[in-house]
């Protein structure tokens, strides 16, 4: 049975299943236009989650046929994935900010073992240990979940107006969780006349209790040295500026108080950078660094495929100190380990 809430003034949210996983939904919202529901992301492909949101969509008095269009806060399985069979349904559009569609693009041409490789010799570099990186060079056959996402029809341009009848809808572009990630601005006042600016759909960038991941912007043909860390912390920024008067999660709950979330999330991490330079005060590599850093549980509690998220972190934190001057490469290493200044 879906889990729906309204928000009043022509918004509410269906908490769409994701599996296995200990976020446990997506709270995909239901914005009404004057041509019919717009959809903010769609939820994980799985038919669970299709049956949920079908569900949920019935329980705010319309269908999935019904749906004119689809705006996806960025190209992530848990927002995306069930973009293309709202659209095979319903006719709908599916929009996606550019840099997102290219890693869209870039996943549904390349294979399976392409990637496989790709990360294998990412955490060979970063100095994960031969038994970790071993079943990656042996994973032929196997499938990841996201292989086959929908190409969006439209793009969604930072500081535009997107294409909902009735209604204002901002792009803003927050790039840092992905490099195409938009929150989107609802510039009509609150239902609840709440004080601020309108409201914010902010997908993972802005989580009232959780601090989203900052990874590796990952793409086996760019080598492009990327700050996905300082790309974010700019990006929080921009966000706290709107000072909206409620924010509308990808997850979790609605919340108040964007700058004050921010400014939390801001000491956060320079809490972090402080503590990663209290680490390299002698030389590591990232798999080393990640081994040390505090996560929600000890590293050896830490399963495989969240390892290699971890490392892909930390790697997001020394690229950030190396820009700021505070760390550097150990000149001759191998793998490259990394030092405070």
């Amino acid at each position: 049975m879906a889990e729906t809430f309204d928000h009043g003034g022509g918004v509410r949210s269906v908490r769409v299943p994701i599996p296995d996983n200990p976020l446990g939904h997506t709270l995909v919202y239901v914005v009404d236009t004057d041509r019919g529901p717009v959809l903010v992301d769609t939820g994980w492909d799985d038919p669970g989650a299709w049956d949920t949101l079908a569900a949920g969509l019935a329980d705010c008095g319309t269908a999935v046929r019904e749906v004119y269009g689809v705006v996806v806060t960025h190209h992530h399985p848990d927002h995306h994935g069930l973009s293309a069979r709202v659209r095979e349904v319903s006719g709908a559009w599916v929009a996606l900010h550019a840099a997102d569609a290219a890693i869209v693009r870039r996943t549904r041409e390349g294979r399976p073992e392409q990637w496989f490789a790709y990360m294998a010799d990412k955490l060979a570099a970063a100095g994960a240990p031969e038994e970790h990186v071993a079943p990656l060079r042996s994973a032929r056959g196997r499938t990841l979940p996201g292989l086959s996402p929908a190409l969006p029809d439209r793009e969604i341009v930072p500081g535009k107006l997107l294409d909902l009848p009735g209604r204002r809808l901002r792009a803003v572009w927050t790039p840092g969780h992905t490099p195409g990630h938009v929150c989107l601005h609802l510039e009509e006042e609150h239902p609840a006349r709440l004080p601020g600016r309108g409201r914010l759909f902010s997908g993972d960038h802005l989580l009232p209790g959780v601090t989203p991941h900052i990874g590796l912007y990952e793409d086996p043909g760019d080598a492009t040295v990327t700050d996905p860390l300082g790309d974010y912390l700019d990006s929080l920024e921009r966000v706290a500026r709107l000072v909206p008067a409620e924010v509308l999660p990808a997850h979790q709950h609605a919340f108040t108080d964007a700058p004050g979330r921010v400014r939390a999330l801001l000491d956060h991490h320079e809490r972090r950078l402080t503590g990663l330079l209290a680490l390299l005060a002698e030389p590591l590599t990232p798999w080393r660094l990640a081994e040390r850093m505090e996560w929600n549980r000890p590293w050896g509690d830490i399963p495989y495929g969240s390892r290699n998220i971890a490392v892909s972190e930390a790697e997001s934190h020394l690229r950030r100190l190396v820009k700021l001057g505070r760390a550097e490469p150990v000149p001759g290493s191998e793998p490259v380990a990394y030092v405070a200044v």
